[in-house]
């Protein structure tokens, strides 16, 4: 079995002026994204478009762990950009660029079946400041109530939650769905109906803006 998924993450988001989508999209999948996964400890990776919440784009990247952006190779790319990507970086022409690194705090460990698994067709992240005196139990509701419940609404996947050493906020939240209209459904409406986090935290925690931000796939194109 091919490794994919490992325990940090790389996202790239940025709004793109539409003149000037056409060849974004096709730098992207044509020459940087195959270039950034060959770096060593580059596991996997997809872009994403927003149907809800924003930036419109995303790129992520699935990483054996943070320190893959410390490899000579990966500083090699980067410290000798091509003429592509000089005109064409979500950081030249984009608009609201966020670049984020995320270590993965939940689930705790990686379960082996899934180390397999490939790049979901659809996500919904949410991007979260969380003030200090409330963090503990944030972190407790979310993954012994929240992220359970999510997980019995049919389409969600996968839940993983991380904390973002390098850009901001500090939390993020990763929903891995078969398709973007899970976050529409009924169950997935009743759970969040029903959810009791700001009550037992006794207090709120703030959404970066666009936040959260449901995308579906656009390279590798989806079969659906």
């Amino acid at each position: 079995m091919v490794k994919k998924k490992g325990t940090a993450l790389l996202v790239v988001y940025a709004d793109v002026d539409i003149e000037q989508d056409a060849e974004f999209n096709a730098w992207h999948n044509e020459e940087h994204l195959p270039e950034r996964l060959s770096a060593p400890g580059f596991l996997d990776g997809a872009r994403y478009q927003a149907i809800k919440g924003g930036p419109r784009y995303l790129a992520v990247y699935e990483l054996e762990s943070a320190a893959a952006l410390q490899s000579d190779e990966y500083k090699r790319m980067s410290q000798n950009p091509t003429e592509w990507i000089k005109r064409m970086s979500p950081m030249k022409i984009g608009r609201g660029t966020v670049r984020s690194v995320c270590t993965q705090i939940s689930p705790e460990a990686s379960d082996p079946d899934t180390m397999g698994r490939g790049m979901a067709p659809a996500l919904q992240i949410g991007r979260m400041d969380v003030p200090a005196d409330i963090e503990d139990k944030y972190n407790h509701y979310y993954d012994s109530v929240r992220t359970p419940a999510k997980l019995t609404v049919p389409g969600c996947l996968f839940v993983r939650r991380y904390h973002v050493v390098e850009g901001n906020p500090k939390y993020l939240t990763m929903y891995e769905l078969e398709h973007e209209k899970v976050p529409e459904s009924l169950p997935w409406e009743e759970h969040r109906r029903r959810d009791t986090m700001h009550e037992y935290i006794g207090g709120s925690y703030g959404h970066a803006h666009g936040s959260p931000g449901v995308y579906r796939r656009i390279f590798p194109p989806r079969a659906f």
